[in-house]
């Protein structure tokens, strides 16, 4: 199973705080640090050293998205605060599930060569559609393993999500109801998360 962790982060976040809080979401999720194929963070924080440095630890890429992309992702858990402080109202939850599409684009069958697969440099905006029975275009590749979690240290500064990347498979349509994580992108016709 390949995971994403996605990080939301304050300026001066330590690596060992990230590394801590995402220890303890894998543990949550019954996973280890091997499912992990990569961090996601919003682009405004990709040069953020407790990040690279956690990325690092891990062994993993650091991959950062656009704030406009992350604010179409649809997320249980939108903030003003993150809004306010990134022009996004999600960052971890996002930045999770959006990373997971775009592992799922990058890993389709076979590998990058193969069936259903794209090189990293194809990815895009991180979102890959298909046309829903309605018509509306959906999000297809992740989903929400475990919700944002917020560090319970004093003074917290990290947030993490963890989404599994699917390799060519559709998540529900919307409607459904929240199914840990039905990653919708807001495009024309669907509803807002803000």
């Amino acid at each position: 199973m390949s995971l994403v962790v996605g990080v939301g982060a304050r300026r001066g976040v330590t690596a060992r705080e990230v590394c801590d809080l995402v220890a303890a979401v894998l543990r949550e999720a019954g996973r280890g640090p091997g499912d992990v194929v990569a961090l996601a963070t919003v682009a405004a924080k990709a040069g953020e050293p407790g990040l690279v440095e956690a990325a690092a630890r891990l062994g993993v890429p650091l991959r950062a998205h656009p704030a406009d992309v992350l604010a179409r992702v649809r997320v249980p858990h939108p903030s003003d605060a993150a809004l306010a402080a990134t022009g996004t109202p999600s960052v971890a939850e996002a930045a999770a599930l959006a990373e997971a599409v775009a592992v799922a684009r990058t890993t389709g069958p076979g590998g990058p060569d193969g069936p259903g697969g794209t090189s990293a440099t194809d990815r895009a905006d991180g979102a890959d559609r298909a046309d829903g029975a309605d018509g509306a275009d959906r999000l297809t590749g992740g989903e929400l393993l475990v919700p944002k979690r917020r560090s319970a240290s004093p003074g917290a500064r990290v947030t993490c999500a963890v989404a599994v990347a699917y390799r060519g498979e559709r998540l529900p349509p919307e409607g459904s109801g929240y199914h840990r994580g039905d990653a919708v992108f807001d495009l024309p016709g669907a509803v807002s998360n803000r």
